[in-house]
């Protein structure tokens, strides 16, 4: 394109509000689609109600399966000069008790499923990379300002901008600062296509999309300084009596601390002192003894610490000409597992092939941009499937609050202590590397069949115990029961349309 064109162009995106593509949210999702629409020749608007660097406590894990993604996008440079940590795997505490689940050795992930490059221990293991938030965002979003065809715009949109003659989506009407006065005015960005990312609180998802988001639990964050880590460089999970605690780091100094708390936890109710209360009470008790020192003096600033909520959205076919919701505002799963930056990420790589110019010319063609989101829809599931599913699966076990899902949380912790590929398998799915539904619902099964052998053991005990077999068998039936009433639903979640 020459600097004539170039230059139109971006007259005409500054000037008249027009372009082939607007997108609304310039958060993970909405500035990888626009740099890579833009890439393609595509003209874009990005919008974002707040160009300041944001302050959020989750998307700050990106695993294998997502740096992988990112450098096919060309975004592996925003990982850099941010102080990010490398990431080797995972490390799973159980009442005391650790096993350190690295990730799996292999190049990295294809897009069609499977795992590239060799098998064998000498393989270099993929890692992941940790990090501030904010800092993240800020280098994406000063990649989409280097990049000629994407203006970014401070403006918070308000609503869809509908055809007086069909059903068409033509851009959207925001609200943006009048830098003189200082008042907002109505304001109006049209384009071809009209992506809206604009997160877990979406205010364009109840009009667009019929599935109401579900959460059970908020994570709590505190910020440790210097904190000795069990295990550096690694994803940590406590497990005990209360519901799982993160250990991460994210940067050199800082280790982001996420306790999750269910709704209705007595030990965090007002009466008793609450959320706080909870932390000092039951939590800070519950971690390494390392950790506790950090832990207790981030609790010192006597303030209840920044949530964010965990929810759950199945992912959603939309047919609204003109207009497509993706990145949380379409999908979410528990953020326990860190997939959720992975998940965008692929969605990036796999959105931006099927609406490339060569299959789709004119971003105004509804037709074709219809089929192309159909087989979105149904190709994305390779990994976001596994990931939407394993998040939530484990999450359930995890957060064990009851006999059966105790059972089977003991049962998980003794798989991974097998190691091989009782730990090669999940991490990579957890990791996006491994992109095969089939071998999430073999190692789920497998996890269960375990739990009910540990149970048969524990209850008939030696061969003297053999007139307890019938109370083992029934507990045993409730354990498989249990396990399927933990995963099928989500499965079925991820067939529906």
């Amino acid at each position: 394109m020459d600097l004539q064109t170039q230059t139109a162009r971006e007259q005409r995106r500054r000037l008249h509000h027009e372009a082939d593509v607007v997108v609304v949210g310039a958060g993970i999702f909405g500035c990888a689609v626009a740099f890579a629409l833009a890439k393609q020749g595509r003209s874009v608007i990005l919008l974002e109600k707040s160009l300041k660097e944001p302050n959020r406590i989750v998307g700050e894990l990106l695993q294998p399966g997502g740096v992988s993604a990112l450098e096919k996008l060309g975004l592996s440079d925003c990982l850099e000069g941010i102080d990010s940590i490398p990431v080797e795997g995972y490390q799973i505490v159980y009442y005391g008790d650790s096993v350190n689940i690295p990730y799996p050795p292999g190049a990295g992930a294809t897009l069609d499923g499977g795992i590239e490059g060799s098998r064998n221990e000498k393989s270099e293991r993929p890692k992941g990379r940790s990090f501030h938030h904010g800092r993240f965002i800020g280098q994406l979003r000063r990649a989409c300002a280097k990049q000629p065809n994407i203006t970014i715009v401070e403006t918070e949109a308000t609503e869809t901008i509908t055809s007086t003659k069909s059903p068409q989506i033509l851009g959207v009407k925001s609200l943006t600062k009048n830098p003189e006065t200082g008042e907002k005015q109505d304001d109006f960005y049209f384009g071809q296509l009209t992506i809206v990312a604009d997160g877990y609180a979406s205010k364009f998802r109840k009009q667009y999309i019929g599935k109401d988001v579900v959460v059970k639990s908020k994570f709590y964050a505190l910020e440790l300084i210097d904190c000795p880590m069990p295990a550096p460089n690694h994803g940590i999970v406590i497990l005990g009596d209360a519901s799982p605690v993160l250990l991460y780091q994210i940067g050199t100094h800082e280790t982001r601390a996420l306790i999750d708390v269910p709704e209705n936890t007595p030990t965090a109710a007002a009466a008793v002192g609450g959320v706080r209360a909870h932390l000092r009470n039951v939590i800070l008790p519950s971690l390494p003894k390392i950790v506790q020192p950090c832990f207790e003096a981030a609790l010192a600033d006597g303030k209840i610490p920044p949530s964010m909520p965990n929810s759950w959205l199945p992912p959603s076919t939309q047919t609204q000409q003109g207009l497509v919701i993706l990145g949380d505002a379409m999908n979410m799963r528990h953020p326990l597992t860190g997939g959720g930056m992975t998940v965008a990420f692929n969605d990036v790589v796999l959105l931006s092939t099927l609406l490339s110019p060569e299959r789709i010319p004119n971003l105004g063609d509804t037709a074709k941009i219809t089929s192309a989101m159909k087989e979105f829809h149904w190709k994305r599931k390779g990994l976001s499937s596994i990931i939407n599913i394993l998040a939530q699966a484990l999450y359930a076990l995890f957060a064990a609050n009851d006999k059966q899902l105790k059972a089977l949380q003991k049962g998980c912790f003794a798989y991974f202590q097998r190691g091989g590929n009782c730990i090669d398998g999940p991490v990579g799915l957890l990791a996006g590397i491994i992109r095969q539904p089939f071998v999430l619902f073999y190692h789920f099964f497998a996890v269960a069949l375990l739990s009910i052998w540990i149970v048969m053991q524990n209850t008939m005990g030696s061969i003297l115990g053999i007139w307890k077999f019938p109370l083992a068998v029934e507990q045993s039936a409730l354990i498989f029961w249990k396990a399927c009433v933990v995963i099928f639903p989500f499965i079925f979640s991820e067939l529906r349309t």
